[in-house]
């Protein structure tokens, strides 16, 4: 049971006096009950009025029952040592007027909190709801569920330990002392009355771990400069950031709060805060879908299209690539706003990539559809095939994030095989290439070959040719057939790259030999399933 009992009745009457609304005096009395915060404002105040009105002797207690889940706190200071609530004959203290009694009943309607800045006010009503939902639903996202969030002010954690100082001084004043320095947080308080009036007005349930989320931005300009202080109190707790576009994030501040003295804290802002004149500003109401990721495996058939976009300095090489006559149709379809590309390795601009295929598979940031058939997916396959002779996909599915990790654990398990077309300078007959094929787990040592210097750092990497099988094709000419590891550079297996891979197809046939065409055959990762 969450209920007000008589050792709260001065600070009701205190809060109440100093500006501040019923649910936040619900808060600083540490009241659980998720059903009360869902009371009228106006009803609220009734009731906390009435509460002040009874004769404590013959009412020790209103019940606002409700059986709640235990309730998040926020620490506000230091615990008082001893008693909470006696005096020194050990009974209740009678409870002095404030201010002739009159303000708490005289508080008018409409006048701003002096701690939520009208966060528990106005943005608990049905017109703000019902603008969310307007927000959510023109927004056009697919959705079961939904999670709420809410960014406050951090000037709130400030009038909060504010209100709390202020309440503990008068407390003493009139010879009481606080029993507890916890209150229930303001965005607890907030989510416990908006998400069912949110979950009824969209029709979908509020779930903690719903991938569709709800965020509303809130801003108090009135008020920003409260924190400022702070910086000068405790500065080490202000540290520019590159994301941030103020230090006065809510987290400095609550850490700052924690750092700061009593008395410092006393010199440098009013306790009880003041009321403003104006509420809280709703900045923005936003939607996120979490991420889907779709995979399948890709050919490509150009030697002249590379695998991702192909741009140095600003300027772009060739007009299209692998990843965007992908995510062209993806993006349409899904309608994300962005996406992220990643594949089991990666091809060369001039490299075709035959047999089944490489694994591939799209993150698709924010989208607004995420639910699709089975047959869906086969035509959008086929529009992709369609679009294109350059590239063709299969097996496009949807998959889950954790999955896409099996097709990265593959790429350093994996093997792959290779066909290569080999110029030599000196002739060559049948036999002079045939002793090629009888070489088994050949071990290389590979340092960063130049073209890829400017990229990736300078090692010696060792690697395994596992098989080789020649074709002869006249006397300048043949095909050689490799199986090799994952990561192999297979262009500097064949010409040497000036002696930086060794032993090498120059070196194992004493003479210059060069690579003219090389295609992946394919790539083994059992990834994603065949359909």
């Amino acid at each position: 049971m969450c209920s007000l009992a008589e050792k709260d009745r001065p600070v009701v009457q205190l809060l109440l006096d100093a500006g501040t609304c019923p649910r936040c005096v619900l808060r600083f009395c540490r009241v659980g009950s998720q059903v009360l915060y869902r009371h009228p404002d106006k009803e609220l105040m009734k009731e906390l009025q009435d509460f002040l009105k009874k004769d404590q002797e013959k009412e020790d207690a209103v019940g606002l029952d409700a059986a709640d889940p235990p309730c998040k706190r926020i620490r506000l200071g230091h615990r008082e040592e001893g008693p909470a609530d006696l005096n020194h004959n050990g009974a209740l203290p009678q409870i002095p007027s404030v201010n002739d009694g009159n303000a708490a009943m005289d508080s008018p309607a409409g006048k701003v909190c002096n701690v939520c800045l009208g966060i528990l006010q106005d943005f608990c009503e049905a017109d703000f709801v019902k603008k969310v939902c307007q927000k959510v639903n023109s927004a056009d996202y697919q959705f079961s569920s939904f999670v709420f969030s809410v960014s406050l002010p951090p000037q709130l954690s400030v009038r909060e330990r504010a209100a709390w100082l202020g309440l503990k001084q008068e407390m003493r004043n009139l010879g009481l002392s606080l029993a507890k320095d916890d209150i229930v947080q303001l965005k607890e308080a907030y989510k416990w009355i908006i998400h069912p009036r949110l979950s009824e007005e969209l029709g979908v349930p509020a779930d903690g771990k719903s991938l569709f989320e709800v965020s509303v931005i809130f801003a108090h300009p009135e008020t920003d400069e409260e924190c400022h202080f702070l910086a000068t109190a405790c500065p080490d707790c202000f540290k520019p950031a590159k994301n941030k576009q103020s230090v006065f994030t809510r987290m400095a501040v609550i850490k700052a709060l924690e750092k700061i003295k009593e008395e410092d804290f006393l010199k440098h802002f009013p306790c009880p805060p003041s009321s403003p004149k104006n509420l809280c500003d709703a900045l923005e109401i936003q939607c996120n879908n979490g991420a889907v990721f779709v995979a399948g495996r890709y050919n490509k058939y150009s030697r002249n299209l590379p695998q991702t976009p192909w741009i140095i300095d600003g300027e772009r090489k060739l007009e299209s690539s692998v990843e965007e006559l992908i995510s062209e149709h993806l993006m349409a379809q899904f309608k994300a706003d962005s996406f992220n590309f990643s594949s089991s390795g990666r091809e060369d601009v001039d490299v075709r990539t035959l047999g089944n295929g490489r694994p591939f598979a799209m993150e698709l940031v924010n989208p607004r559809r995420i639910h699709f058939t089975a047959e869906e997916m086969k035509r959008l396959q086929q529009a992709i095939n369609s679009s294109s002779d350059k590239i063709q996909v299969r097996d496009l599915q949807l998959v889950t994030r954790e999955a896409i990790g099996r097709m990265k654990e593959g790429e350093e398990e994996k093997t792959k095989t290779y066909s290569a077309l080999i110029w030599t300078d000196k002739a060559i007959q049948r036999e002079d290439i045939a002793f090629l094929d009888g070489i088994k787990e050949l071990r290389l040592e590979q340092k960063t070959p130049l073209r890829v210097l400017h990229r990736r750092p300078l090692a010696v990497r060792c690697r395994l040719i596992h098989t080789m099988s020649s074709e002869y094709i006249d006397q300048h000419h043949f095909r050689l057939h490799l199986k090799t590891q994952a990561g192999t550079y297979i262009k500097e297996f064949v010409h040497g790259d000036f002696g930086r891979t060794k032993p090498n197809i120059g070196s194992l046939l004493n003479r210059t030999a060069d690579i003219l065409e090389l295609d992946v055959e394919s790539v083994d990762v059992d990834w994603p399933p065949p359909l």
